[in-house]
């Protein structure tokens, strides 16, 4: 029930705002939270002080989510809960479900933050859109067949790949510098600036395009329900691609900690190998639509690099513990976003 004129805006519109400044909200998390990631190998392995990195970092990560297109955003607001369901419900219930579900988000980032381990932002989005929209619309709004085959399997299958990709990168080179000069140091070095530029629009690209997807739904309803082809104005993509970077700009420092410094000891090469993997698997996530996790897939490219050089080098016990942070995101970021969302339609709605 909307309020008087005299009261000021009507609930819909009210809550249309609050929805759409929280998405924001959770890009700027988002890029707090995992953009350290992005650049914790290159401050790890000295080659760039870290106020530069995040500076150049940021840049990237605007670049990437304003020109790389919005194949993820398309997947995020059509792929998860159906479209057609979504649009017979009224605005404000797609608002207060979007609320709960970034806000369940929001506070597993914070915790995760908070221990300095560097679990999926996109996981913790994906887990609270699951269970705000169970409460909202109820189970059978789950498109199970697009959840697995376009948002868990790439979430799932993507830190096998960038494993992988991070061990065949670093074997290559190892194999074709192994008679190097010493100097090659400095070479790796200065490869890192335009390979880390790389993996912050990679990042930008993927993750910047989650918060943009959901906020086309909330546009979608307010215009009359997300049925058909869903806008995404240059202000949003914008806005969203700024909110990751500024994110990004304040630095977690925490999260760049356990990826840079506590997997395995890192030098210019091997720093140089997992960022180039991981931008690579990333990008072409983004570009086929594909909402990917850049701290499952940086993480997992810095052990796959650690593995080729010496399998007993890698702390394995640090990996063990990311493992477990993402095994559980989903399950308690669902959680916490239907508890939300039941509050929130308790108190609002009725």
């Amino acid at each position: 029930m909307s309020p008087p004129p005299e009261c000021g805006l009507p609930l819909d519109v009210s809550l249309l705002h609050i929805s759409i400044g929280l998405t924001f909200f959770f890009a700027f998390i988002n890029g707090f939270h995992d953009g350290c990631n992005v650049i914790a190998t290159i401050v790890s392995s000295r080659s760039m002080e870290p106020r530069k990195a995040l500076a150049l970092g940021a840049l990237g990560e605007f670049a990437g989510a304003l020109l790389l297109g919005t194949a993820v955003a398309r997947t995020m607001a059509g792929s998860i809960l159906d479209p057609g369901i979504l649009g017979s419900i009224r605005p404000e219930s797609l608002h207060v479900m979007i609320i709960g579900a970034v806000g369940g988000a929001i506070a597993w980032n914070l915790v995760t933050w908070m221990l300095g381990l560097p679990s999926s932002s996109s996981h913790a989005l994906i887990g609270g859109l699951l269970g705000a929209g169970c409460v909202t619309l109820g189970p059978g709004a789950v498109v199970v067949d697009k959840v697995i085959m376009g948002v868990v399997v790439p979430l799932f299958v993507s830190p096998i790949v960038g494993l992988l990709a991070g061990f065949v990168v670093f074997s290559v080179l190892r194999a074709l510098l192994d008679q190097a000069h010493s100097g090659i140091r400095h070479l790796f070095v200065a490869l890192q600036k335009p390979s880390v530029l790389f993996l912050a629009a990679s990042h930008g690209s993927n993750d910047a395009q989650k918060s943009m997807g959901v906020i086309a739904l909330a546009l979608a309803a307010s215009g009359g329900g997300p049925k058909g082809d869903l806008d995404f104005p240059i202000w949003v993509v914008a806005a969203c691609g700024a909110c990751i970077a500024l994110g990004m700009s304040m630095g977690g420092w925490r999260i760049l900690k356990t990826v840079g410094y506590g997997i395995f000891r890192m030098q210019p090469a091997h720093s140089f190998s997992s960022q180039f993997a991981a931008a690579s698997v990333i990008l072409g996530a983004s570009l086929l639509g594909g909402p990917v996790s850049t701290s499952q897939v940086v993480a997992s490219s810095v052990m796959g690099v650690g593995a080729s050089r010496r399998l007993s080098g890698v702390r394995w016990f640090v990996a063990r513990n990311i493992l477990y942070a993402w095994v559980v995101t989903i399950p308690i970021s669902a959680a916490v976003g239907a508890g939300a969302c039941w509050v929130l339609r308790k108190v609002l709605i009725g």
